[in-house]
């Protein structure tokens, strides 16, 4: 898969979830994992980071939104339950990407909000944890993003095989 995709959560209160979320974000292939103003110390959250996330990927912690800092061309999309935001199975994920995910009880910050360049939501009747809504982002980024053979036209159906990668040749840049 072509890229790459961090992301993090802003006032996260509850280890658990974070560590949690973590830990899905190095299953799922992230590239970093962040945290703005995180109210619980990062270090509790190996109690549900089995995998030790942060001895394998970069972990950046911000005091306040205004100090995020991403890589250059990387865009932020907040996931957020809100009206004016995308209903993720319709949205088209960014080749470079940051994904933020607000606390467990509230929202992503005015501030935040303001920096995302996109805000998409997971078609639920009610929010849902946020270790949970971070995996069902990846999953989504994996399945719509990746190279998978197509689903099968009915229920249980053959699966195709997927056709084998062909290389170009050689391309010379001037």
């Amino acid at each position: 898969m072509r890229g790459y995709f961090g992301i993090g959560v802003e006032h996260i209160s509850k280890p658990m979830n974070v560590g949690n979320l973590f830990r899905s974000a190095h299953a799922f292939g992230a590239d970093f994992i962040f945290a703005i103003a995180p109210a619980v110390d990062l270090k509790e959250i190996q109690k549900a980071d089995t995998s030790r996330t942060v001895k394998h990927l970069p972990l950046y912690e911000f005091p306040e939104a205004s100090k995020l800092v991403l890589p250059r061309d990387c865009q932020l999309v907040g996931v957020e339950l809100m009206d004016e935001a995308a209903d993720l199975p319709s949205f088209n994920h960014p080749e470079r990407a940051a994904y933020i995910l607000g606390p467990e009880k509230g929202s992503l910050s005015p501030e935040v909000n303001a920096r995302c360049d996109y805000v998409v939501k997971i078609p639920t009747k009610f929010c849902v944890n946020v270790g949970i809504a971070g995996a069902i982002l990846m999953y989504d980024r994996l399945i719509t993003r990746g190279r998978f053979a197509p689903r099968p036209e009915v229920v249980g159906g053959p699966v195709e095989e997927l056709a084998p990668h062909v290389h170009g040749g050689r391309v010379v840049r001037h």
